[in-house]
């Protein structure tokens, strides 16, 4: 694929130059195991052409991304019975722990509660006022085309 980077791991793995263990490949994406393994089973997700981050996708490639995403999260689930849920994660940008600068996503299977995975969302709710909801919804809609 002529638009692999020589400098990206990812590209490297989809080149075949960094061994991996593929679970799903396609024209468009290539789904293989995270070295590290958050919790058994944990997926990565990588367009095989060298898109840096979401930011990077137009409507089209991120359509032809996502709709592979549910058959892999569908086969991770099924291949063990204790899978009881799986987070979707896609990070962004440094300050967001993106360290592949190479769009992808994780499939995390989840277990239990205590399978040393967790998210946090602050609830900030109590900081806003509906005049500041406002701003932050005009200024977002006045990006949207």
């Amino acid at each position: 694929m002529s638009n692999l980077h020589s400098d990206c791991v990812f590209c490297k793995i989809i080149a075949g130059d960094i061994p991996s263990y593929p679970v799903f490949e396609d024209d468009v994406v290539l789904a293989f195991l995270d070295i590290s393994q958050a919790t058994p089973g944990h997926t990565l997700v990588i367009p095989k052409q060298h898109l840096q981050d979401i930011y990077a996708m137009s409507s089209e490639q991120a359509g032809a991304i996502f709709s592979r995403i549910p058959q892999i999260a569908r086969a991770i689930r099924a291949s063990d019975p204790q899978i009881k849920g799986m987070n979707i994660v896609n990070d962004n940008g440094v300050v967001a722990y993106q360290s592949v600068f190479h769009a992808h996503f994780h499939l995390i299977p989840r277990y239990q509660p205590t399978d040393d995975f967790n998210i946090h969302f602050g609830d900030h709710s109590t900081d806003y006022q509906p005049q500041q909801y406002q701003a932050l919804q005009t200024a977002i809609k006045k990006q949207l085309h």
